[in-house]
């Protein structure tokens, strides 16, 4: 009881007064409090994952109003004007989204529980083609829409939609052709069966009625798809033209020596530690893939080469400081991505990643040859990057086929902001349909093929609307008007907006709106709890904070009316690539609440959307190459100048705190500006970059074996002597993202200096994010002492 009672004390501080309001009639009870940090559906049922029928009439969500362990799934009838909760039943008859549409729309094909289904809008009928406990997937239709091609395991299978015939057109098996299988040599082979069949007569008959009978077989059996062995590589990907004639996939070579790292864990039922397999660490040995293209109808095959892209044989110039120079000897590796057909079927479309994250191809397949011939090449010294250009290489990002069937659109950072161009797949000319100092998001063209829709941040870097623009360019019209973030889900006809909606200081809710400019959007969901509304929180104001570069820094500012003289904090956020200063509710809602808590006891808390944040262009996202810890951090410290010369705060009393990416800032923060920050939280940090996974590091910091200096340079645990500051870590032990050994080898670096002011919690049961409400309060108490007894 005295536990849980000191708990709740020291989340608002040595007072027992039930409350931590600004005055005492807008002050939140003592309980409520914990439930900042324990229980999010106090705030109230955020609907979740919306979606629409096929016919339009019924808006789908997933919610909780009656905060139970699980959500549900909800309706709002476009009639009735009401919502009401989806039967399990019910659920499992509603198509999945992200199907295919017929050309007349009057079929849609998709996946669902790993099975695939084609519904008749017109007749209101729901065909089940597959039905197998193995899992199909992919489906699309043909050319002539006959047939619906699909996915399982490794092979493709085509169903007629007239006959309702299945036929596999794929013949992908694992392992090695059983006929080349040998320990003998081919000679020594050939040999022995040559002698063998020469002495044993009966041999010589059974292979000769063998061979009769295979003959006989070919005549009257269906077709069999020529078979193709995978040996010891991976099957990625596997698709066809929209005729179903050529088929392409891509192999995964998996590298001899790859490691993977290995996650102790120490709570279990069974009474002993049990490992858990996690990722390899960043530079380990890679995989290699190919890429190979089949025709049926010739029955040839070849492999994808990629060798004559510009740009293929150019050395990074990191390379340079560590005296390498001129072209590489060989190609760089890359990944082909799943090829994307025009609607004829006249021209295949590739986009291809280099391994290194620095080159990004829009390239064409010359089907005869498999040569691949550039269409757009990005470039980038750092790395590929930006919205709808996902650094990942399994992700193509946003990319499609023109009504016209002869352009290819794609996003592209070319301007230093991610915008939607296209390429002439038979001429090569590129078209801007977009430009400007703001990113596009998620484009998509109008079902009858004469306008975009998209959304972007052309009002402010912090807010989202949605946009119509005619298909061949001009002024795009904006659609939406409320201030925050507007997500929003074009209805089947396209005369309804469903928009998921929220600001700074008001979760996500529902509202309809009709598809014309600055139409009044009505809300469809009510979700927060009337404790919640209890209090006033706060709408953050929104600054620029002058860098001494002369950039600017969005952050978002919580004003304490005492700041003068006052305590402050920074708050940096995780992920890195991240936006958080924006208009819309936070993924960190926890820290939000957090926040106005701090602001209540008369601290100023800043959070800034510092350099390698997501939402401002190429520059911004990649100001942290090479140097992470570099101007990412210098922008905190201009944030605590700005703290001290523009809102007054006392500079012997600021804070500063955060968690994965945002608590390796806190450490670089309180190892290499001494005397800026007085004390500092890093949760769930990064402490060394050599030790954390091989995509997001690479691409950033390129590979430690080719580029030690960049992480020397970047990693805190190379500057832990400097270390001033009261420094408080928090690490869950079964973290597989940012690994406990992380904290493990900074803290015995920690002993081995001498250092006194530093203390580790440990959370034996607890991964990267938290789940279990014990921890959330146990850290955020640790945190809230922490500025406490050294910040005031």
């Amino acid at each position: 009881m005295k536990v849980r009672l000191f708990v709740l004390i020291c989340l608002v501080g040595s007072s027992l007064t039930p409350q931590i309001g600004r005055a005492q009639s807008d002050s939140i009870p003592l309980l409520t409090v914990k439930k900042i940090m324990q229980d999010p559906k106090w705030i109230g049922a955020i609907p979740n994952d919306p979606m629409w029928s096929l016919d339009g009439q019924t808006v789908y969500f997933d919610w909780n109003p009656d905060r139970v362990a699980a959500d549900s799934m909800f309706g709002y009838n476009l009639k009735r004007q009401d919502v009401g909760k989806i039967s399990p039943l019910q659920r499992v008859a509603i198509p999945a989204r992200n199907g295919a549409y017929s050309k007349n729309r009057q079929w849609y094909l998709y996946e669902k529980y790993g099975d695939i289904f084609l519904y008749d809008l017109k007749k209101s009928e729901l065909s089940q083609i597959t039905a197998t406990i193995a899992r199909e997937t992919s489906p699309k239709f043909s050319k002539s829409e006959q047939f619906v091609f699909y996915r399982q395991a490794e092979n493709l299978f085509r169903w007629d939609r007239t006959t309702g015939e299945t036929r596999q057109l794929s013949n992908i098996r694992t392992g090695r052709d059983p006929k080349k299988s040998s320990s003998h040599t081919p000679d020594q082979r050939a040999w022995l069966t040559q002698e063998e069949l020469a002495l044993m007569e009966v041999l010589n008959q059974r292979k000769q009625a063998a061979e009769a009978r295979q003959e006989q077989r070919q005549l009257t059996e269906p077709y069999q798809p020529k078979p193709f062995y995978l040996g010891n590589q991976n099957l990625v990907d596997i698709s066809s033209d929209p005729t179903g004639g050529i088929l392409m996939w891509t192999v995964e070579q998996e590298p001899k020596g790859k490691h993977q790292t290995m996650v102790p864990d120490f709570v279990r039922e069974s009474g002993y530690t049990e490992p858990r397999n996690a990722r390899p660490k960043v530079g380990s040995p890679e995989s290699v893939y190919e890429t190979w293209l089949y025709s049926v109808a010739s029955d040839t095959i070849l492999q994808l080469d990629p060798s004559g892209l510009p740009g293929i044989y150019t050395r990074p110039q990191f390379q340079a400081d560590y005296g390498l120079q001129g072209k590489l000897d060989s190609p760089k590796p890359v990944w082909i991505l799943r090829p994307q057909w025009s609607p004829d079927g006249a021209h295949a479309v590739v986009v291809v990643r280099s391994l290194d994250f620095k080159d990004r191809w829009i390239a064409s397949v010359d089907l005869e040859s498999g040569k691949l011939k550039s269409l757009d090449h990005q470039h980038d010294e750092a790395w590929i990057g930006g919205p709808g250009i996902s650094r990942w290489m399994g992700s193509s990002g946003s990319v499609g086929w023109m009504p016209d069937g002869r352009r290819f659109w794609f996003l592209s950072e070319e301007s230093g902001y991610a915008h939607l161009y296209a390429v002439n797949v038979e001429t090569g000319g590129t078209q801007a349909f977009t430009t400007g100092e703001f990113e596009v998001f998620d484009p998509q063209i109008s079902k009858d093929g004469k306008y975009w829709y998209y959304s972007s941040s052309a009002v402010h870097p912090g807010e989202r609307h949605f946009y119509k623009m005619p298909i061949e360019g001009g002024v795009p019209t904006q659609l939406t008007s409320m201030s925050g973030n507007n997500e929003v889900l074009l209805s089947p006809d396209e005369k309804q907006l469903l928009i998921r909606f929220s600001t700074g200081n008001r979760p996500w809710e529902l509202f309809l709106q009709p598809n014309k400019p600055q139409a009044e959007a009505e809300q469809i969901t009510h979700s927060l709890t009337d404790e919640w509304k209890q209090y006033p929180w706060r709408e953050p104001e929104y600054v620029e904070v002058p860098a001494a570069d002369g950039a600017k820094i969005y952050g978002r500012l919580y004003r304490s009316e005492k700041s003068q003289g006052g305590p402050a904090v920074i708050f940096v956020h995780g992920a890195g690539y991240l936006q958080n200063a924006h208009k819309w509710w936070s993924v960190y809602f926890r820290e939000y609440m957090f926040h106005n808590l701090l602001v209540d006891r008369g601290y100023t808390v800043l959070d800034l959307d510092f350099r390698g944040s997501a939402g401002y262009g190429r520059e911004w996202r990649a100001g942290v190459y090479r140097s992470m810890g570099g101007k990412d951090l210098d922008d905190q410290v201009d944030g605590y100048r700005y703290l001290v010369q523009e809102i007054g705060v006392d500079p012997n009393r600021v804070g500063i705190y955060g968690g994965s990416y945002g608590g390796f800032i806190t450490l670089m923060a309180m190892f290499t500006k001494p005397g800026t920050f007085q004390a500092g939280a890093a949760l769930r940090s990064v402490t060394d970059w050599a030790h954390y996974n091989h995509p997001y590091t690479a691409s950033m910091l390129n590979r430690p074996q080719d580029d030690s200096l960049a992480y020397v340079k970047s990693s805190p645990i190379y500057f832990a002597e400097g270390l001033e500051g009261a420094l408080l870590m928090c690490h869950g032990m079964v973290d597989t993202n940012v690994q406990f050994q992380d904290i493990v080898r900074l803290s015995q670096r920690l002993i081995e200096l001498g250092k006194e002011n530093w203390e580790l919690a440990v959370y034996p049961m607890e991964g990267h994010g938290f789940v279990e409400p014990s921890s959330w309060t146990d850290e955020y108490r640790r945190i809230l002492k922490l500025f406490e007894d050294h910040l005031k």
